[in-house]
């Protein structure tokens, strides 16, 4: 049986923490298809992670295996799309060498394509016979949209999964969902955001999907007070993953590097406020990471 484990923090960095602990000391024996001969079996299991305040400090937990310029750069190819342009044709199979991506969550996010049947007036009277078109839909406005017009609305949601393309990608995008809704709090509007994700690299990916889907989230609730003219500030975050997995190949350095630090320092030497140093050297990264980007892969 799979289990399905629980946990939870005030902030980021003590939710992510918590995750961990936990799916190490209740999570299963599980292969993967990414397994190489003679690797251990992953630690993996079903994990609901809440994170009560998302922007709370300390934010930055500094075991997540990366620096300031990575999540950065991250949180950019999440909420600004300044990788899309690396994304092959929809329905290309890759012509030999081409190493552009399937997709990106900014284009399934904010591009999404969705072949429709449409018809046309043939001017006589009659309509064409339907057509198929490929339309483009910007779901991450489409959710603001509804919650500004219908903050309790259950409909405001985004999709990642597309079936034609997924069922046969070799790498088929891990986030699947963004799910909003909106409370109000003492007469002030909070977005509740739940994150649903197929497969989730718990201690070499997750940190960083989770602050960069919070970061999404920030970008919404941003839509939805400029639309609706009011303050939105942040609710609770759920983040929900079918496979929750720490990789039986780097489980030493795992035990070594991130369970040993739960034994030689407190949370407060473990972790960092985002605002301040952090998001100083993360905002001055922003114009070199963005050129960065634009330079790369393109044919």
């Amino acid at each position: 049986m799979i289990p399905v484990l629980y946990a939870s923090g005030h902030g980021l960095g003590e939710a992510w923490e918590n995750s961990l602990i936990e799916l190490f000391k209740n999570g299963g024996r599980r292969e993967t298809e990414y397994d190489k001969p003679g690797d251990p079996l992953s630690v993996d299991a079903t994990m609901i992670v809440t994170i009560e305040d998302p922007m709370a400090e300390p934010m930055i937990h500094k075991d997540f295996p990366g620096g300031p310029e990575d999540l950065q750069e991250y949180v950019l190819e999440v909420v600004e799309g300044i990788k899309n342009h690396l994304v092959r044709p929809a329905g290309s199979a890759g012509e030999e060498g081409d190493t552009r991506w399937e997709y990106t969550y900014n284009q399934r996010l904010f591009e999404y394509k969705q072949l429709a049947l449409v018809s046309a007036h043939a001017g006589n009277g009659e309509w064409e016979p339907e057509r198929a078109e490929v339309c483009t839909i910007n779901q991450i406005e489409a959710m603001a949209h509804k919650l500004a017009q219908t903050p309790h609305t259950r409909r405001a949601q985004a999709i990642t999964w597309n079936v034609m393309e997924d069922t046969r990608c070799y790498d088929p995008a891990c986030l699947q969902s963004i799910w909003c809704r909106i409370t109000d709090e003492e007469g002030v509007w909070h977005l509740n955001t739940n994150i649903r994700i197929r497969s989730n690299d718990a201690y070499k990916a997750a940190f960083m999907n989770m602050f960069a889907f919070i970061m999404l989230q920030r970008h919404i609730a941003d839509l939805v007070a400029r639309e609706a003219g009011r303050e939105v500030r942040l609710g609770r975050y759920c983040h929900m993953a079918d496979s929750y997995h720490i990789y039986g190949s780097y489980l030493k350095e795992f035990e070594g590097r991130f369970l040993g630090a739960l034994k030689k320092r407190t949370f407060e030497q473990r972790t960092v406020p985002y605002t301040g140093e952090w998001k100083e050297m993360m905002d001055e990264a922003i114009p070199a990471l963005r050129a960065k980007a634009a330079t790369m892969g393109r044919r």
